[in-house]
This record gives structure tokens, C-alpha cells and sequence, in this order.
């Protein structure tokens, strides 16, 4: 059954003096005199240097700086560049719902609802554009084309408990990635934790990020993962290698808003807006390479509607829930073990 979340969203009081949207010619004139922008994204930096080009190359005279890593890292970075009156960051994208809900509760964001925003689906969006969702993504299982025909491909999470399977198979650590944390909690609430004594028995590798992930099924390290962000084996698709998806058949598909958002102290705030204005167009949109939290943009590669799939959609309501989350973490890390294979963010 497809859960709808959208109360989390609006935890917080509505903030005064949220923007509306500017042309992109105004906002790049105000740009133009800060001359730089910093983003910070989780996640490799190369997943966002193609668009950076993009972005100086439209709108000469800014200069762009990405730092990629994992949220772990970024959000304590963030909050002490604020409590030391000294940021750094402009502009910040992570999976980390929750960071974002606490930033806005600190009234440390500067709200923007950039042009088109009413054409973003309310249930993604935060109602003050405090928040932006700039894409929606989704965790699925993919495999290596090369070892594994499609019909052997491993789609439900009971298929990777199979004996084929056994010490072939990876994830990011659980307890490390909410992301991965939500995909593994999304099985266990429908299979019940003896699907992980299961698993953990069938001598699975794990590795820190998501990227390791990628690149040990692309290689053939590891021949399947129900752990892959859809647009990552999507890409690494379209650049010729032997990876490709397996959508589940009746297993929730679990997805959320990937939220961005501007400081409010940044040091080149229009900078930032004109990158939320330019990246969250209908032209960037149909072309992110995932679903768009826009309801006029069709989805990537044939795929239907995200909504139309059969998903879980309670990652925020999951990683608000400090007591909780630190519980499944516990949990999850109990069956894994600490972080002993690291894992890259380029």
C-alpha cells in the first residue's frame, strides 16, 4: 500500500517573509555581483559537476565550489560554520530529511519558492519553501548484467536469501546511510527481523556510501544489491556498463524527496537562488535522470509516475523520530558490525 507522508513536512511554524519568485534574469544580476557560489551535496561531488558546468556556462561570472561527502559529515560542518558566525556554504542537498526539518526549526534557512513552485507535488515539498525537494529518488535492486541474465536477476528481497547468492551480494552499512537504513527497515517491517538473521547468513559484503555499492555490482565484484539508488544504476547504464535495475514486482519501493535548501546567511544567496531557479526549471528537470517532485515533468526511461509504484514514502517520519532511529541503527549494527571497509565519495 502506497503511504503518503506529508504531515512531517510541516513540523514546523510557518516562517514570515518567504521569497516568491524572481525572473532568472533578475536574480542572475544580483548574482553576477557575488561571483561565487558553494554547494554542498551529499554524496559524490562528480554527481554534480555536470550540472556546475551547465550552471557557469549559463551564467557567466560565478564561479561554483562543490564539496560532496556523506551527511555524517556535512551537517555538523554546517552547523558549526553557523555557530561560529563564519558560513561558508550556500547551498546544501542531502538525504538527510531530518536536517533540514531542524534547520528550519533553528530559522537558519532562507526560504525561496522559486519559480513553478505550486507545480511541485505538496506531498515532497515544505509549504514555506524553506525546503525544496529537487528530485525524488528511489532505492532498487540491480544487478550485473554481465553474471546474471534478467530472468535470474534478484527482484523481491527474498530472492537474495538464495544460496546463488551467497557472499556475492553488497549493501552500504545500514547503520551508517539513513538511505540504506530506510531500504533494510522497509524489509523488516514486511518480512520481520528474522529476514536479517537470514541474510547476515548468507555472507553479504558491506561497504561505506553508496558509491562502493555502484561500482562493486558494476564491476562484477559483487553480482546484486537491493541497496542502488535507481538513478545511479541508471547512469552508470547509459555510460556502457553492466548494470541494470530490477524493479520489485510486490516489495515496497522506497523513495523520498531529495531536499535542498538555502542558508539563510549564506554569503551568495542569489547565487543559490539562481541555482534553485535554473536546476528546479521545467529544462533541468526532465533531464535529472530520476523522478522530478515537479507534476508537469514526465518520468526518466519509460518508468511510470513514482506514485503509481507500489512505495514507501515514511522516511521522514522514520528519521524525526531520534528514539527510534537510534534504535534501528543499534540494531542494524548489531547484524553488521562497525564500518571496517570504506568506502569513497569521488
Amino acid at each position: 500500500m502506497k503511504r503518503i507522508v506529508a504531515a512531517v513536512w510541516v513540523l514546523c511554524a510557518p516562517l514570515i517573509g518567504a521569497t516568491h519568485a524572481e525572473t532568472l534574469d533578475g536574480i542572475y544580476a544580483k548574482a553576477k555581483t557575488e561571483g561565487a557560489l558553494s554547494i554542498y551535496g551529499g554524496g559524490p561531488a562528480r554527481l554534480y559537476e555536470g550540472w556546475v558546468k551547465e550552471y557557469e556556462a549559463r551564467f557567466p561570472g560565478i564561479k561554483v565550489t562543490v564539496t560532496g561527502g556523506y551527511a555524517g559529515s556535512l551537517a555538523p560542518a554546517i552547523d558549526k560554520q553557523i555557530a561560529a558566525n563564519k558560513l561558508e556554504v550556500d547551498f546544501v542537498t542531502l538525504q538527510a530529511v531530518q536536517e533540514f526539518i531542524r534547520w528550519k526549526r533553528e530559522g537558519v534557512l532562507l526560504p525561496f519558492k522559486m519559480e513553478g513552485f505550486e507545480t511541485i507535488d505538496p506531498r515532497f515539498r515544505d509549504p514555506d519553501g524553506a525546503y525544496t525537494p529537487i528530485n525524488v529518488f528511489a532505492i532498487a535492486p540491480a544487478y550485473n548484467t554481465k553474471v546474471l541474465a534478467p530472468e535470474d536477476a534478484p527482484k523481491s528481497a527474498l530472492d537474495f536469501l538464495k544460496p546463488a547468492f551467497r557472499g556475492r551480494l553488497i549493501t552500504a552499512y545500514p547503520h551508517d546511510d539513513d538511505a540504506t537504513l530506510y531500504a533494510f527497515h522497509t524489509i523488516v517491517k514486511k518480512y520481520g527481523w528474522k529476514y536479517m538473521d537470514d541474510y547476515v547468513a548468507n555472507a553479504p559484503k558491506f561497504i561505506q556510501g553508496h558509491l562502493g555499492v555502484v561500482r562493486s555490482v558494476a564491476s562484477g565484484e559483487s553480482v546484486a544489491t537491493f541497496d542502488m539508488m535507481l538513478h545511479h544504476t541508471m547512469t552508470e547504464k547509459s555510460e556502457g556498463k553492466p548494470i541494470d535495475v530490477a524493479l520489485p514486482a510486490t516489495d515496497p519501493l522506497p523513495i523520498w524527496g531529495q531536499l535542498g535548501a538555502i542558508l539563510r546567511d549564506a554569503p551568495h544567496p542569489n547565487a543559490a537562488k539562481l541555482y534553485l531557479q535554473w536546476y528546479l526549471a521545467k529544462e533541468q528537470q526532465a533531464r535529472i535522470g530520476t523522478w522530478s517532485a515537479r507534476n508537469d515533468v514526465p518520468p526518466p526511461f519509460g518508468l511510470k509516475p513514482i506514485l503509481e509504484y507500489n512505495v514507501a514514502n515514511d522516511l521522514p517520519e522514520i528519521v524525526t523520530d531520534p528514539a527510534r532511529l537510534a534504535d534501528l541503527r543499534s540494531r542494524f549494527e548489531r547484524y553488521t558490525g562497525g564500518v571496517s571497509n570504506q568506502g569513497g565519495i569521488r
